[in-house]
């Protein structure tokens, strides 16, 4: 039995996994616009899986968008809890779930869509979930991982604090994470082509913002 702990640093629970709740639900125009731009691609009936969806703020906003199956799979009790209650209220259908990245619960070419958003950098076997992404979406298939990259700049970092328009204290708090913590478990560009390399994907699309990049991977 896998025994490695499922992510990196302190987890997301409790009072921690609310604060960011709160944090990241100032920035729902993103999970919004994104949600259009991944719904305009994908056909009614596609299945979605977000691994790491947090408070479930895009999935639930995907939902929204059309007739999607789409399942929730995060580490985090609290987050899970959460983002239940945030898609009862929302008035759409997600299943969440609570699970491992690097052992998915999932059959084979379960999937038509993968996304997994501000959350890989923390996984503690990188190539190991990258192998059960490919394993979980269908032939011919897309998942796409965003988010923060090792290189960012500190204006970066301070540009996008910024931003989430939220108050002095969480400003400082924000800037210290993405800093101190998030910032060292990030990948450069060519860190996440090597690990990529190292699974069945081989290799994959990486297109790079000032904070970060998007990795586009074909089954």
């Amino acid at each position: 039995m896998n025994q490695t702990k499922p992510y990196k640093g302190l987890g997301m629970e409790g009072a921690t996994a609310r604060w960011y709740a709160r944090l990241t639900g100032k920035e729902m125009e993103e999970f919004r616009t994104l949600a259009r731009r991944i719904a305009a691609e994908l056909p009614d009936g596609a299945r979605i899986l977000e691994v790491a969806p947090g408070p479930g703020y895009f999935a639930i906003e995907l939902a929204k968008l059309g007739h999607f199956r789409i399942t929730g799979l995060d580490v985090s009790h609290t987050f899970v809890d959460i983002a239940r209650s945030n898609s009862v209220e929302a008035g759409v259908a997600v299943d969440f779930q609570q699970g491992n990245a690097s052992a998915l619960p999932f059959d084979d070419e379960s999937f038509d869509f993968l996304l997994c958003r501000a959350a890989f950098k923390n996984f503690s076997e990188p190539v190991r979930a990258l192998e059960e992404m490919h394993r979980v979406l269908a032939v011919g298939c897309r998942a796409l991982i965003i988010d923060m990259r090792g290189d960012a700049s500190d204006q970066s970092i301070r540009d996008a604090v910024d931003a989430m328009h939220s108050g002095p204290v969480n400003r400082l708090i924000t800037r210290w994470t993405f800093r101190h913590m998030l910032l060292k478990r990030a990948y450069t560009r060519d860190e996440f082509a090597r690990l990529v390399a190292q699974t069945k994907f081989g290799s994959a699309r990486i297109e790079e913002d000032p904070l970060g990049f998007e990795v586009s991977l074909r089954r």
